[in-house]
């Protein structure tokens, strides 16, 4: 990334002025002074030097940010996040299945750093104002978004209840500019259309508490249409994650049992993540994803096709095959570590290589062009399967 970049050139130069002028110009002392630390440590220390010193006042509150995100730095981990406790909050209730937003699932075309709207949900404020899945975002409350990866748009796009946020996106070659309402958004990250042929397509925005058993619902039928006789379409487009539990019984209701997935956590043995309950493992299948399928998303559709369950079609996924694990702090705040990486059934590690499918569907293709080739595989794969007794 190139904040980091800019932060290693900033101290360089920050550097090369303190050798300059640091002989006298700064400061007149020429010795520490060793009692401020006596009482707490170094950090302490210079929290109430800078406090007290600094030509811009500065709170305590800020220092001890900016120390936490600069540890965090130190880390080399690039997904360790550092959440105040309202965006915590926030969070942790987008891993429920709640949150307040605008109703966009966001991803990436495949060499293609900018961020795309993935799909529309329904009856939600994007929805109303005419949001199109395809849009490419270009602009959040202000602010470009150049540069911006899915987790950063979507952080800026949520927000309290009843705040307006302003999106600007392009669409093919015209810019769209849009005034959204955020408002509370549930239950939305699983929605299941059936589609003719009896092919039941089941959409998943991301791996939330719940999910997994909405899924398996999906798969077994019980919906007013009855079971998928014609096949099923698990899409994970631009899905970028979520809880690894979760991941792993949405896997489970198409497997009748064996493993899903390795858990390798930090400093302790591997665990063997395996089928839940036993699973339809018949019916045929095949899973669409993008350059936006990511971690918990990227372990299903490893899982599945390491175990020979599906056929992936679309285009390369995005490679995450680490854990990350929050810790709260005691202000409510949180920071937010990688702890583990996964690997599928097969024994491979996703991280930095992601999935290469097996139907290749160029990214800049409208959406509906990888659902037709699903289509059409199913099709395919209902022939060849035999009558069940």
């Amino acid at each position: 990334m190139s904040v980091p970049g800019r932060l290693l050139r900033g101290a360089a130069v920050a550097t090369a002025i303190l050798c300059a002028y640091g002989l006298g110009v700064l400061s007149g002392e020429g010795r520490p002074d060793r009692r401020a630390a006596a009482g707490g440590s170094v950090l302490d220390e210079a929290a109430a030097k800078i406090g007290g010193r600094a030509a811009r006042p500065v709170g305590r509150g800020e220092l001890d940010r900016a120390a936490i995100e600069g540890m965090l730095r130190g880390l080399g981990d690039r997904w360790a996040r550092y959440y105040p406790a309202a965006r915590y909050d926030d969070m942790e209730g987008r891993l429920n299945g709640r949150y307040s937003g605008v109703g966009l699932w966001l991803g990436s075309a495949d060499g293609d750093p900018r961020v795309r709207v993935a799909s529309v949900q329904p009856g939600t404020p994007a929805a109303r104002a005419g949001v199109l899945a395809g849009d490419v975002v270009t602009r959040v409350g202000g602010s470009s978004a150049a540069g911006w990866d899915v987790t950063r748009v979507g952080r800026a796009l949520r927000g309290r209840p009843g705040a307006a946020v302003e999106l600007t996106v392009l669409r093919g070659r015209r810019t769209e500019e849009f005034h959204l309402v955020r408002t509370p958004v549930s239950g939305g990250d699983v929605t299941v259309t059936d589609l003719p042929g009896h092919v039941r397509l089941i959409r998943v925005g991301a791996f939330t508490r719940g999910t997994g058993r909405q899924v398996r619902d999906a798969v077994t039928g019980r919906s007013p249409s009855g079971a998928p006789s014609g096949g099923i379409m698990l899409d994970l487009r631009g899905d970028p994650g979520g809880l690894l539990d979760e991941a792993v019984e949405t896997a489970s209701a198409f497997l009748s049992g064996g493993l899903v997935v390795t858990y390798e956590p930090r400093g302790r043995p591997a665990q063997r993540r395996t089928v839940t309950a036993p699973g339809d493992a018949r019916t045929p299948l095949v899973v669409l994803v993008d350059a936006g399928t990511a971690s918990a998303a990227e372990v299903v559709a490893g899982s599945l096709r390491d175990r020979d369950r599906a056929v992936i079609i679309g285009s390369r996924t995005y490679g995450k095959g680490s854990v990350q694990e929050s810790v709260r702090l005691s202000d409510g705040s949180a920071i937010e570590l990688t702890v583990g990486r996964y690997r599928t059934p097969g024994g491979r590690n996703l991280d930095g290589v992601g999935i290469e499918p097996d139907v290749a569907v160029s990214a800049d293709r409208p959406p509906s062009v990888a659902e037709q080739r699903g289509r059409s595989v199913l099709r395919g794969l209902l022939a060849t399967t035999p009558d069940k007794d």
